[in-house]
């Protein structure tokens, strides 16, 4: 089978197309011919060697996205051959990544493709989504509680935006000039500038500060005095800040959620009941990849690139 992956870490020109043998699916597992793989930072991680790879091969495989067909089902399976998942797959184990032809997941790591989405769409949700509803369950709000996201312009702000609204928060999110318009499409009750002084721009409109800071940009320290005492702060790359005002700190780890079947079905529901919208910023060939990494990797794009095989 055909994958993309790399043998040495680097910059975008290590990733190269592998010739490895067809995998096939063990008991409770199916194979699936994948169609389409999102592209995220993620992936940038794993090419340049950032994370354990201990319990991988070389050649390393990036992608936690994948959506395809079932065309192989294990011993046992709840699939059939035929059915049009989405998947999130995990580069660090054995099974690798989603840049591949074929790749074999877990039953409960596949969920159905929401309907009337196409298998572009559906690629994109998988991590971004499951990131999202770890966040939400790790600010664990009520209804009418503040939540703020930063880098609300971004495929995970997007999603933790829909997500948070369709729970009954309030969330106040921050956008650059050329976002406001897709940051608003979203439905916060707020939006503020991005850039220095967010926390600032928060506390004019919440004095006393949110409930709750979900930092997908980033921002760390920058974005803490915007809580109020006693709040949480949630970091995607597993920051934490000194402890202080009885402020809770959090770090969300996706790769906890390779067994989440149950949420995942949940994000296919959300899209059809149109509160998420998947967001495919383009769509290039698998061979492509060092060329989607680039664009990646320079800022500024909204959605996922989507690799196709």
């Amino acid at each position: 089978m055909k994958a993309i992956g790399v043998t040495e870490f680097g910059g975008p020109e290590a990733l190269q197309v592998q010739d490895l043998p067809d995998p096939h699916p063990g008991a409770k597992e199916v194979r699936i011919k994948v169609r389409a793989a999102a592209v995220s930072p993620t992936d940038a991680g794993v090419r340049t060697g950032s994370y354990d790879m201990s319990q991988s091969t070389s050649p390393y495989l990036p992608g936690m996205d994948a959506a395809g067909v079932v065309d192989e089902v294990g011993d046992g399976s709840v699939w059939t051959v035929g059915d049009e998942v989405m998947a999130i797959a995990l580069p660090l184990s054995e099974h690798k990544g989603a840049y591949t032809e074929y790749l074999v997941a877990p039953d409960d790591s596949i969920a159905r493709i929401p309907a009337g989405s196409s298998l572009e769409q559906a690629a994109t949700i998988p991590m971004n989504g499951l990131t999202a509803v770890q966040i939400l369950e790790l600010a664990a709000l009520e209804p009418g509680q503040v939540l703020a996201v930063t880098g609300a312009a971004g495929t995970l702000g997007n999603y933790l935006v829909q997500l948070a609204k369709q729970q009954g928060l309030v969330v106040v999110a921050d956008a650059a000039s050329k976002d406001l318009e897709l940051v608003r499409s979203l439905g916060p009750d707020h939006v503020v500038e991005r850039g220095d002084g967010l926390a600032d721009r928060i506390r004019e409109i919440f004095p006393d500060g949110v409930d709750a800071v979900a930092d997908t940009a980033l921002l760390h320290e920058d974005a803490v005095p915007a809580l109020r005492d006693g709040g949480v702060f949630i970091a995607v790359r597993g920051w934490k800040g000194e402890p202080a005002r009885g402020i809770r700190f959090e770090a969300v780890w996706v790769f906890s959620e390779y067994h989440s079947h149950d949420k995942l079905d949940g994000l296919r529901r959300a899209v059809e009941g149109g509160v998420l919208t998947p967001r495919v910023a383009d769509v290039l060939p698998a061979e492509d990849a060092p060329e989607a990494h680039r664009r990646m990797e320079a800022g500024g794009v909204r959605g996922r690139i989507v690799l196709t095989f």
